[in-house]
C-alpha cells in the first residue's frame, strides 16, 4: 500500500494514526470470530463440567518459614505467588540506621530457584540479612541499587550485576541480572543468570558500536527500546520514545526522507534505509536507519523494528577537519599574498648595486635571509650608493619585529636615511635626526643602525646607534671597528645626539656590516658569535665580496638562524 508524502510533521503524525487505527480495527474484527447467531436461532450449549481447583503443593518441611507479617500464610498475597515467578525471587524489608539510611535488607521470603549451582536456594536463606546471604552485594553496587528502590528512585529494570563471592576458599563469579521493585514498605527482588556471553556482548556492541535497536507494537502501543536507543536519544529506557515523538524531534530538512521512509515500513516494505537527523536536548544527531516491518497473521504489519547507528561524532569530527582544512587554507593564501608583497617590496627596498660604486673603486655585495622559512623578507635592511657629493652612502639597520609590520618600519627608517643623506650632513648628524623621527611617533618601537660615508679619501665617517660594529678584514685577519661613541638604540632616548667616529681605510680592505642575526645564538654571549664570525671571514681574504658572503652563509655554524640576517660586504680595489 502506498501512501501520499506529507507535507508537515502533523501531516505525517496523522498519517501513522489513521494507518495504526484501520489496522486496530481490521485485527479487531478478525478477532471477533463467527457473528452472534439471530434471536430465535436453535442453539445448544454444552454442558461443561468444572474441574476442581488443584491445590498448591506444600513447601518443604525443611525449608524456614516466611516472616512476611502482611498476610495470613493461608491467604493470597506478594509472598505466596513468589514459586510462580520463574527466576530467583526474595521479599526483602530495609533495615534502616540511627540517620534513617537503608544499612542492610532482612530476607522475609524467598522461592525455591537457585541462579547458580554455588548459590543458595532464597528460600533457604529466609531469616538471614542481606549481605550475610549476598556478601558480594555491597560490593557490585547492588546494596546501593535496592536503596535507591526504596528511596523512590524507582524500580531497577534489567541491571546487569557482576556478582562475585567467594565460598570455602574460592571465588566464585557470575553475572545476574537483577530487577527490583517496592512492593509496600519493602522491596521484591529477583534476578537470574545472564543467559549467555552473547547477552553481555550485546550490551557492549551497542556502547561501542554507536547502535541501538526498538520495536514499536502498533497493535498494543508498547515500545520497547534498547539500552543503545536510550542512550542515543538521551531517554529512559522505562520511557521510550513514540513515533510521533520522533516526528516532533526530527529536523524540518529531513521530513521528506523521514515520510518515506517510514511509510515505507509501514506499507510491508523491506528493509528501509535512510540518514535522519533529530534534534536531541539542543544538539542535533545523525542517524542512519534501518526499518523492518513485523507482519502479523494477516500479513500487514503488526509492529515496526528500527535499527539506529549514531554517527554524530564522526560527523562532528569531520566538521572539525573541515574547519581545520579552511582555516589552513585561508591562512596558506595570507601567507603568499603577504609573500608576494614582500617579494615586491625586497626588489623595491633591496636592490642590485649599480655600476655606479664599481666607478669610484667599489665592489658590494649583500644578502638577507630571514629567520621564517615563508617571509621574503623582514625588519632588516642595507643601503649602498653613491651620493651626489662623491661619497658612499653605507647603511645597515635592523627594525624590531618580524612580517609585513616590520617591512612598513623598515622601509619608512630606509626611505627617511636616504632623504635625510641628501643634506650633506655627517653619519652623526643623520643618526640623531632618525632617532628623533622615531621617538617623536608613539607607533614607532626600537631599532639599531650603522650609518657611515665613505669618502674620497677613502676613509668611512660613521656613527653607531646600538648596532653591531662593523668588521674590518685587512690582510688575513678580522676584527670590529673601534668606536668611542657607542650610542643607544633609535628611539630609546629623545633629543640623544650621536657622534661620529672616522676609520682610515685602504686598498684592499673589506668591510663587513651585519645584523645582528648573524651572530646571536640563544643562551651565548654575542661576543662569542662576533669572535666565530671574525674566524670564518678571515679564511675568504682573497674572495671576492660575493663568494665571502656565500662562504658564511654556507658555514654549518650559520644555518638554522634564530632571526632575519643582513650582511653588506665593500671591497676597496
Amino acid at each position: 500500500m502506498g501512501f501520499p508524502l506529507p507535507d508537515t510533521v502533523e501531516e505525517l503524525k496523522s498519517l501513522v494514526e489513521n494507518e495504526i487505527s484501520s489496522l486496530r480495527s481490521a485485527v479487531r474484527r478478525t478477532a471477533d470470530g463467527p457473528a452472534t447467531p439471530a434471536v430465535g436461532a436453535d442453539v445448544t450449549t454444552p454442558v461443561q463440567t468444572l474441574a476442581a481447583t488443584p491445590t498448591l503443593p506444600k513447601r518443604d518441611e525443611a525449608t524456614t518459614s516466611c516472616l512476611c507479617t502482611t498476610h495470613d500464610p493461608d491467604a493470597t498475597g506478594t509472598c505466596s505467588v513468589l514459586d510462580a515467578i520463574p527466576a530467583s525471587a526474595v521479599l526483602l524489608e530495609p533495615l534502616y540506621d540511627e540517620t534513617g539510611a537503608v544499612l542492610d535488607f532482612r530476607i522475609v521470603a524467598g522461592n525455591r530457584i537457585r541462579s547458580a549451582e554455588w548459590l543458595e536456594a532464597p528460600d533457604r536463606q529466609v531469616g538471614q540479612r542481606f549481605l550475610e546471604a549476598r556478601p558480594g552485594a555491597a560490593a557490585s553496587g547492588l546494596l546501593a541499587g535496592l536503596a535507591d528502590v526504596v528511596a523512590g528512585g524507582g524500580p531497577l529494570e534489567g541491571r546487569v550485576v557482576d556478582y562475585t563471592e567467594q565460598r570455602l576458599g574460592r571465588l566464585h563469579r557470575a553475572p545476574l541480572l537483577y530487577s527490583a521493585a517496592r512492593s509496600g514498605e519493602q522491596v521484591l527482588a529477583t534476578w537470574r543468570p545472564v543467559q549467555s556471553q552473547t547477552e553481555l556482548l550485546t550490551i557492549d556492541a551497542q556502547y561501542l558500536a554507536s547502535l541501538g535497536w526498538g520495536n514499536w507494537d502498533l497493535l498494543s502501543g508498547k515500545v520497547t527500546w534498547s539500552e543503545g536507543l536510550s542512550r542515543i536519544f538521551h531517554a529512559e529506557i522505562r520511557m521510550p520514545w513514540t513515533l510521533d515523538q520522533l516526528c516532533d524531534a526530527l529536523l524540518p530538512g529531513d521530513l521528506t526522507a523521514f515520510s518515506e521512509f517510514l511509510t515505507s515500513v509501514l506499507a510491508g516494505e523491506e528493509p528501509a534505509w535512510t540518514r535522519i537527523r533529530f534534534l536531541v536536548l539542543g544538539e542535533v544527531r545523525t542517524l542512519d536507519l534501518l526499518g523492518r516491518p513485523v507482519a502479523g497473521t494477516d500479513g500487514r504489519p503488526w509492529a515496526v523494528n528500527l535499527v539506529a547507528r549514531d554517527l554524530t561524532p564522526q560527523i562532528r569530527s569531520r566538521r572539525r577537519v573541515a574547519e581545520t582544512e579552511r582555516e589552513s587554507d585561508r591562512l596558506r593564501r595570507q601567507a603568499q599574498a603577504e609573500r608576494r608583497v614582500a617579494d615586491a617590496l625586497r626588489e623595491a627596498l633591496l636592490p642590485t648595486h649599480s655600476e655606479a660604486l664599481a666607478a669610484v673603486g667599489l665592489t658590494v655585495a649583500a644578502s638577507y635571509r630571514p629567520a621564517e622559512p615563508d617571509a621574503a623578507v623582514g625588519g632588516d635592511w642595507y643601503k649602498c650608493r653613491l651620493l651626489p657629493d662623491g661619497r658612499v652612502l653605507v647603511a645597515i639597520g635592523d627594525a624590531a619585529g618580524h612580517g609585513l609590520d616590520a617591512v612598513a618600519r623598515m622601509s619608512q627608517q630606509r626611505h627617511a636615511l636616504a632623504g635625510l643623506a641628501q643634506t650633506g650632513a655627517s653619519a652623526g648628524e643623520i643618526t640623531t635626526w632618525l632617532n628623533d623621527l622615531l621617538c617623536s611617533d608613539p607607533a614607532e618601537q626600537t631599532a639599531t643602525v650603522v650609518t657611515g660615508h665613505i669618502d674620497e679619501t677613502r676613509t668611512l665617517h660613521w656613527a653607531d646607534a646600538g648596532h653591531p660594529a662593523p668588521l674590518l678584514l685587512r690582510d688575513g685577519h678580522a676584527t670590529p671597528l673601534r668606536t668611542s661613541d657607542r650610542g643607544p638604540l633609535l628611539g630609546a632616548l629623545p633629543g640623544y645626539a650621536y657622534e661620529t667616529t672616522r676609520t682610515p681605510l685602504r686598498r684592499g680592505d673589506l668591510l663587513l656590516l651585519y645584523t645582528d642575526g648573524i651572530v646571536e645564538r640563544r643562551g651565548e654571549d654575542v661576543t662569542k658569535g662576533i669572535d666565530r664570525l671574525s674566524d670564518l671571514i678571515a679564511r675568504f681574504a682573497d674572495a671576492a665580496p660575493q663568494d665571502l658572503i656565500d662562504g658564511v652563509l654556507a658555514d654549518p655554524e650559520q644555518s638554522g638562524l634564530e632571526d632575519d640576517a643582513c650582511m653588506l660586504a665593500i671591497r676597496l680595489d
